[in-house]
């Protein structure tokens, strides 16, 4: 892929997080062509945010935004988004956002917004890492390892607004159990304008990347293998503080717990001067439809 292809991109993700408003609390999004079978889930998460946001006056910011997901979306029909109101208060305002294809609900999530104030202020370290200047481009290493890895390595999602940069990357081709931990440094193909709720809604959907697959790391399984079922069950993010989704964010992975076909992941969005600015929390499907791990 071109470097204007990429950025060519991020204004197909920006189009498709500007969505329609079609009547009162009613928005309709489209998903974008590729080879995906179903809805990225980043992509309704943030849609939903979107919808929430143009519902809300412009000097309340959200949050933290809980979602879980129903039914696997149809990228080749539109999506719509119904808002409820559920209450705007005098320092918090909560929506609640369902998303509906032919009828049916695929995803609903609730957001709380909220007017900045200073309080109290303390933070875990970042880790440490090589900066993103050391660090191999994903599509680098990808162009390569898809020429070995033959007709499996469709299963990649082919639509990448999001530059992504692996700090030590899996091997597909030699894969082994190590700890179910990752680091990755992410930014968006391009500059974007100075609208918090863009920047909100682009890391919302940046956040779904990588994070369900941290738990394989474990049992040396890839999204690739065949006999994998992963899905995404519920989804959480939490904003702490101000940022630049087109400036370089640190992605810090973590899986404590993986039982019953079930993965739990942690992820925390660190900025290049050490700020933590957002926490991620998703429970997804992992089964493996074999006898043995």
């Amino acid at each position: 892929m071109t470097d204007r292809e990429q950025t060519g991109q991020l204004a197909q993700l920006i189009d498709f997080l500007s969505l329609e408003k079609i009547d009162e609390n009613l928005y309709r999004g489209v998903s974008p062509v590729s080879r995906n079978p179903r809805v990225f889930g980043g992509q309704v998460f943030a849609q939903a945010m979107r919808a929430a946001q143009d519902t809300v006056p412009a000097e309340r910011m959200v949050h933290s935004q809980h979602a879980y997901f129903l039914r696997a979306g149809d990228p080749s029909i539109p999506i719509i988004f119904q808002v409820d109101q559920i209450r705007d208060g005098g320092s918090f305002t909560t929506r609640r956002v369902v998303a509906l294809q032919r009828g049916k609900a695929i995803f609903n999530t609730s957001l709380s917004f909220q007017l900045i104030e200073e309080g109290l202020s303390h933070q875990d370290d970042m880790p440490l890492c090589p900066p993103p200047e050391e660090v191999e481009d994903d599509e680098i290493r990808w162009s390569i390892d898809q020429q070995k890895l033959g007709e499996h390595a469709n299963r990649r999602p082919s639509f990448r607004p999001i530059e992504m940069r692996t700090v030590d990357p899996v091997d597909f081709n030699q894969r082994e159990k190590r700890p179910a931990e990752k680091m990755v440094w992410m930014r968006a193909r391009g500059s974007l304008p100075d609208d918090h709720s863009l920047h909100h809604a682009v890391l919302a959907y940046t956040s779904d990347y990588y994070l369900l697959g941290t738990g394989l790391l474990a049992h040396a399984v890839s999204f690739l293998d065949p006999d994998l079922q992963p899905a995404s069950l519920d989804h959480a993010i939490w904003f702490h503080d101000d940022f630049r989704v087109d400036e370089w964010l640190l992605y810090h992975m973590v899986c404590p717990r993986a039982s019953h076909a079930r993965s739990l992941n942690r992820g925390s969005f660190y900025t290049r001067d050490g700020r933590l600015v957002a926490t991620t929390m998703q429970e997804g499907l992992l089964r493996l439809n074999r006898k043995t791990i």
